[in-house]
């Protein structure tokens, strides 16, 4: 098995570029297909979704066949493909994260790409097309934003200074009234919270400490392995709602934060939540 380096993350980095350069040709160039003769409004957000799905599954298949060339005895396991090859060790990758934002025209969506090593993410990897920001790390070296390492969190952050970040359980409706149970208190606990839609560059930015909490449920392995890397090396805690170790593969729950509001909003979601 071959080691995981400098090499290895600079031929990633390049990789995702490339696919977001194709991202980016395609961004805010959608079908004008608006019409009566084509369906008129519902017509034109037809072929949008449909040039969407494209790119979203070019992108992956552009991952697929770049990343098999980076490390060719690594498995595949793709939000759109599903999984393939080994088991032991195998990347997991949602080509775009943020794919209503990208549908819709707004610049907040990413690639994440992940390396897993014995059920454990050893690289990751955020990629913002619109603005050509990364986020990269690779676990025992270190979290790097643009290339620049970023200082591990040791200090204790004030909670009541905090900022948090989101998802809408919109696929969870069993969670709905615990989740908005918990944001009521985290609004009144923090400065506020932020819903992005784009979960890998919401917990990418939480490993930077730009914001300083997080919750979530039914995440997805694509969705985070990549920035746990990130976090991890950042001395970010992630966690389930019971406080234990966060299982990328089985747990629903995400509770992350900075040392000083992890036990403040796990706190709160451990009220909330009934899972």
């Amino acid at each position: 098995m071959r080691m995981v380096d400098q090499s290895t993350m600079e031929a990633c980095l390049q990789l995702v570029r490339e696919v977001g350069v194709f991202q980016m040709k395609h961004f805010r160039s959608m079908p004008d297909t608006g019409g009566p003769e084509s369906g008129g409004t519902m017509g034109r957000m037809k072929a949008v979704r449909e040039t969407v799905s494209f790119v979203d599954e070019e992108s992956e298949s552009m991952l697929f066949q770049g990343l098999g060339r980076i490390v060719p005895e690594a498995g595949f396991f793709g939000e759109e493909t599903g999984r393939s090859g080994s088991r032991e060790c195998f990347w997991v990758v949602d080509p775009l994260d943020g794919t209503t934002n990208y549908l819709s025209g707004l610049d907040h969506f990413s690639i994440s790409v992940a390396l897993i090593r014995e059920n454990e993410p050893v690289l990751g990897l955020v990629y913002k097309p619109s603005t050509d920001e990364v986020f990269s790390a690779m676990a025992g070296q270190g979290a790097y934003w643009n290339g620049e390492a970023s200082t591990r969190f040791v200090d204790v952050f004030p909670a009541e200074e905090a900022l948090f970040m989101t998802g809408f359980p919109y696929r969870s409706p069993d969670v709905s009234s615990c989740f908005f149970d918990a944001a009521a208190k985290v609004l009144t606990t923090g400065r506020g919270i932020r819903r992005s839609g784009s979960a890998a560059l919401d917990l990418a930015t939480l490993s930077m400490g730009w914001i300083q909490g997080f919750w979530e449920t039914d995440l997805q392995p694509y969705d985070c392995a990549a920035a746990m890397v990130l976090m991890r090396e950042n001395g970010v805690i992630v966690s389930n709602q019971s406080g234990s170790p966060y299982d990328l593969w089985n747990d629903r729950l995400m509770v992350a934060a900075l040392p000083g509001v992890h036990e403040k909003l796990l706190g709160i979601v451990a009220d909330s939540y009934q899972l």
